[in-house]
Formats: structure tokens, C-alpha cells, sequence
């Protein structure tokens, strides 16, 4: 009767080793494919984006345009086979790509321009566009790239200034992301999607108008999206204008370090701007004589400066050139360069997407040639150092430094003269050393010292002057910026000619307003510029300015003369004006000065 009881043990005991020799192995696989970057749902802390397993990632891709347009349907697949062209971006180190659609894929459309000659595409036959859109996610996926899922228009027409037109409201807008969410619920393929694509005047940001405020409709559309499916990213993109100060569209996100878009689910933010060259549109900073030493500033100002502040992730979604012109090419160095190459920053880096995969963009042309199988290998060679196949780090990767350092204290001017202004201000403290500081005119940067002193010149006399300062750090981070100082110069300027302002609100809802001042020549010469002051009687704070550039210390603002309106004749007018928070703001004394 001893028997059976051994037997029991014995086979008990078999069991138990038969079971631990089956988990070593399932145990080291399922190490090693958590120790693989890259897998979802992705989020994000600070500055970095954040896989599944919180490694740090970076997102280096490209854009492939078509399903925004009449073929709803990416391009290219008249001559290949959709798997052949994803294989294709995989292989040259690309692990993202943006997909742009418009909202008319919502209504059954049928794709064409597709071949299925000789098997090409042989399996999207019959299929509407979102089914196809269905087959290059998950194929995209099955060979370990991303998707970002770009809404780029309202209809396959064109593009639209407002996230809405009248054919395409916001409730309709609304409503085909948040199905787009649910549709890729549970797909890791698809991290994010970009709400609307460059909005431009006259979307502005922060200046509470519902109806063209794109920081409050990205909010509505944000939570939307993520009630939904809580596991995407949500890219927001800027605005064209703000604080009277034009970017490309979509590129100017200046407005959201003081007025940052609020989402309902956290760490599922990320910044995303526009920026390109001369190919598509010449601005002024290209033909500034310290081309392009004067780029990263420009950067910085408009969108930089959110990853440097370790704000929030920022992807800049769209980026391309021709190549043609030699300008063209150093802009193109000088920004691979800002966006941090992977073999130094590792993933503490920019994410992006270049713009485009596709040779037919009219103003930039492509990473394929026109053939839609060779490889501009110029082009391509620009991006190589910021490549991140297979969402590597590289580098520093996780352990790169992110915090900033302390804002600096005690600001005073020391001096000031009829054409400058000087400044004194105490160190900054950092876990790894301040390299220097960036000094701020306004909005606009004045300069930068290694020390903890600068003086501004070249400036008018007799006109008041807000200055902040910046720290920044080896690894590029920069801090918040000190308490503002206001400076006058000193002298009378010689050729002042006298100007007076008036103020009137146009609209005012409560919880602000919008205000328009009209400027006149008062005096007997032309003004070359002039600048309008005043101080209102309770907090206020400035959203939005346009026709001018202001600075505000406290309650007291200064406008100041765009570059088009401030050459005056005698008796000649101008306006601008700007939006405000909160309401209810009686009419301030205006003070004007002419130059």
C-alpha cells in the first residue's frame, strides 16, 4: 500500500521540474521582448516619449501623402505594392510614418489609382478606403513601424485655415476622430493622431474665441479622441500668428508655454510644428546676414523651446526641400543638427517626420525619385545621423539630462543709454552646469552671454524696453524665465513726431475680450515706427496681438509697430489689435510715442 504514495510523489515532484524547465525559457523570452524598444501604447513624461515599457523612444519618419487627396488612397500604389514601399522605409532606418487623410474616407469611398497588375495590391481589391487604410497599419505594424494618423483636410479639396468649414463642422470633425480612435483601439501600430493639420489665420491661440481659438477646439477634440481610446498620443499642431508675430502655418507654437492645451488623460500630449525652406516659401530669417547661426533662435522661439523647458514632447511633423538652392541645404544641416543626432542624444531627442515619402510634392519633392522605386540618396544621407531604426536610443537614451535649470533671480538693468540697455542677473544653479544664458527683448531674443551680464544695443532712445533671461545647459535644456525688468533708454531720439492712439473694444464676453487702437501721425514728418503703452486697472493678461508686437511687465503693455504699418505719413492711420483675458476691462489711458 506504500506504492501509489511514492508514485504520487514522484510524479508530483516530475511535474514540479517539468514546470520550472517550461518557465526558464518563456521567462527569458519574455525578457528579451521587453527589453526590445518601442512597444504599445506609448506615452510620454516631460520631454520624452515612453513605450510600453518606459524606455525611451524616438520617432524618425516620413510623411506619405494620398489618402487626403481625390484617390483616397496613398500614392505611389499605381506602380508598387504597398508592402514593397513600407519594406522600402523600414529598410533606409525610417520607423514612423504619418498617414494624412481627409474626413471625406468616412464615407465609403472607393481608392483609385491602385494597380493590381502582375498581383500589385492584389489583396486591397474591393476594399473602400478605410480598409486599405486598415491593411497598411497593420502591415506597417507586422514589420515594426509606428503610424500617426494625420487629419490633414476636411474634404480631398484642400486644405482649410479652421479644423471646420461649413460643409465640415466641428461636431462632424469631432465625431470621425473620435470612430477613428475606436477603430485602431487595441491596434499598438497606431500611436497617435494629429488633429488638424497647420492651422493659420485666422485660427489663433489662446485668444478664447470658440470659433477660432485651436488651443480650446484641440482641447475638445483631444478628450474626445481619448475617451475613446485612452492609449494615443494626441499631436497638436500650432498656429500661423501669435502675438502679432507670423510662422509657417501650423509652426508658430510660441503661444503654448503660457497657454499649454489641457487633456483630460495625462502624459498622452505632444507638440508637433511645421517648418520648411525656401523651396516652398522665402521668410526673412533666410536672408538675415547670420544665416544660419540665426536658425536655431528662430527654432527655439517658435516651437524649441517647449522640448528644451522639458515641457512636452514636440514632433516636427513636417519638414522638406528641394535641395536646389545652397540656402536651402544649410537650413537643412543646421535643423538635423537642432533636432539632436541619435548617436549623441540618443531618444532625449526631437521626434519627426519628414516631409515627404512621395516625389510628387510640387515644392519639396521626395525621399523616392519620380520613378517611385529610387532613393534621392542626398536627401536621404541629410537625415542619417537622426535615424532611429527599430526606435533604438542610441547614445545617452534614457539617461540623457532633462532637468532644467533654475530660472534666474535677480534681473535689474544696470544702465542704459539713448541706443542701450544693460543688464545684471544672479547665476542659475543645474545638476550638470549652466553653459549660458538667452536674453529676451519682449517675445524676441536680444542675445546670449556665458556670463551673468549683457548689455542690449542698438535700440531707441526715449522708449521703454521688457527684458527676461533664459538658462540653459549642456544637454539643451533651458529654464523658465527670470522676473521681467522694464528699461527706458535715455534721450529724446531727434526726429520724434508725435502720435496719439485711441482703444475701443470690439467684443467682449466675460471671460475676455478684443479690443482694436487706431494710430494716427499727429506730427509734421513721417514716423519711421512708433509704440503705444498703456496700464490697465486689474489683472490682465494679453492672448493675442496682431498688426504689432507687444511686451507686458505686470498690468502695463507696450505695443510696438509691425514691420508693414509703422512708417506713417502726417495725419495717416493705423490699427491693430488683440485679444485679452478676463473681460470687463475699462478703457486705459493710452500713451503714444512716434520715431
Amino acid at each position: 500500500m506504500r506504492h501509489p504514495l511514492v508514485r504520487r510523489l514522484r510524479h508530483a515532484l516530475l511535474a514540479l521540474l517539468l514546470a520550472v524547465a517550461a518557465l526558464i525559457p518563456l521567462t527569458t523570452v519574455s525578457a528579451q521582448a521587453a527589453a526590445a524598444p518601442g512597444a504599445g501604447p506609448w506615452h510620454t513624461s516631460g520631454r520624452r516619449l515612453l513605450d510600453a515599457q518606459n524606455q525611451p523612444v524616438r520617432m524618425a519618419g516620413v510623411n506619405w501623402f494620398g489618402f487626403e487627396t481625390s484617390n483616397y488612397v496613398a500614392h505611389g500604389l499605381w506602380s508598387r505594392d504597398y508592402r514593397s514601399m513600407t519594406d522600402q522605409m523600414k529598410s533606409l532606418g525610417y520607423n514612423t510614418i504619418r498617414l494624412p487623410y481627409s474626413d471625406d474616407i468616412f464615407k465609403g469611398t472607393t481608392p483609385n489609382g491602385i494597380s493590381y497588375a502582375n498581383g500589385l495590391n492584389s489583396d486591397l481589391q474591393g476594399l473602400d478606403s478605410l480598409q486599405v487604410m486598415d491593411k497598411i497599419v497593420d502591415y506597417a505594424g507586422s514589420i515594426g513601424l509606428k503610424v500617426i494618423l494625420d487629419r490633414h483636410r476636411p474634404d480631398s479639396s484642400a486644405q482649410s485655415a479652421l479644423w471646420y468649414t461649413s460643409a465640415v463642422p466641428e461636431s462632424t470633425w469631432i465625431s470621425d476622430l473620435k470612430a477613428l480612435a475606436t477603430r485602431y483601439r487595441g491596434n499598438s501600430a497606431v500611436v497617435g493622431i494629429d488633429l488638424h493639420n497647420e492651422p493659420h489665420d485666422p485660427a489663433c491661440w489662446g485668444c478664447g474665441d470658440q470659433a477660432t481659438d485651436w488651443r480650446l477646439a484641440a482641447e475638445r477634440a483631444g478628450n474626445a479622441v481619448l475617451a475613446a481610446n485612452p492609449d494615443l498620443l494626441v499631436f497638436v499642431e500650432g498656429v500661423q500668428t501669435v502675438n502679432g508675430k507670423s510662422y509657417w502655418w501650423g509652426g508658430n507654437l510660441a503661444g503654448a508655454g503660457a497657454a499649454p492645451v489641457r487633456l483630460n488623460v495625462p502624459n498622452r500630449l505632444v507638440y508637433s510644428a511645421h517648418d520648411y525652406a525656401t523651396s516652398v516659401a522665402q521668410q526673412p530669417w533666410f536672408s538675415d546676414p547670420t544665416f544660419p547661426a540665426n536658425m536655431p533662435a528662430v527654432w527655439d522661439e517658435h516651437w524649441g523651446y517647449l522640448f528644451k523647458q522639458n515641457t512636452a514632447p514636440v514632433l516636427l511633423g513636417e519638414f522638406g526641400t528641394t535641395l536646389q538652392a545652397g540656402v536651402d541645404q544649410k537650413w537643412l544641416a543646421a535643423l538635423v543638427d537642432y533636432l539632436r543626432p541619435t548617436g549623441t542624444a540618443g531618444a532625449d531627442s526631437f521626434a519627426w517626420t519628414f516631409w515627404s515619402w512621395n516625389p510628387n510634392s510640387g515644392d519639396t519633392g521626395g525621399i523616392l525619385k519620380d520613378d517611385w522605386q529610387s532613393v534621392d540618396t542626398v536627401k536621404d544621407g541629410y537625415l542619417a545621423s537622426i535615424k532611429a531604426p527599430g526606435f533604438a536610443t542610441g547614445g545617452s537614451g534614457g539617461g540623457a539630462d532633462t532637468t532644467a535649470p533654475s530660472a534666474p533671480a535677480g534681473l535689474t538693468v544696470t544702465g542704459t543709454t539713448a541706443s542701450s540697455v544693460s543688464l545684471r542677473w544672479s547665476a542659475s544653479t543645474d545638476d550638470t552646469g549652466v553653459t549660458g544664458y538667452d536674453v529676451y527683448r519682449g517675445t524676441a531674443k536680444a542675445g546670449s552671454a556665458t556670463g551673468t551680464s549683457f548689455t542690449d544695443t542698438g535700440l531707441t532712445a526715449n522708449t521703454s524696453y521688457g527684458y527676461t533671461v533664459r538658462a540653459r545647459d549642456a544637454a539643451g535644456n533651458t529654464s523658465a524665465a527670470s522676473a521681467p525688468v522694464t528699461a527706458t533708454t535715455s534721450g529724446t531720439g531727434g526726429g520724434d513726431s508725435g502720435c496719439t492712439a485711441t482703444y475701443k473694444v470690439s467684443s467682449d464676453w466675460g471671460g475676455g475680450f478684443n479690443a482694436d487702437v487706431t494710430v494716427k501721425n499727429t506730427g509734421t514728418t513721417a514716423t519711421k515706427s512708433w509704440q503705444v503703452t498703456w496700464t490697465w486697472d486689474g489683472s490682465r493678461t494679453i492672448s493675442s496681438m496682431w498688426n504689432a508686437s507687444y511686451t507686458q511687465t505686470g498690468t502695463t503693455v507696450t505695443a510696438t509697430a509691425a514691420a508693414h504699418n509703422g512708417a506713417l505719413t502726417p495725419g495717416a492711420t493705423t490699427s491693430f489689435g488683440f485679444g485679452a483675458t478676463p473681460g470687463g476691462a475699462a478703457v486705459p489711458a493710452l500713451t503714444c510715442r512716434a520715431s
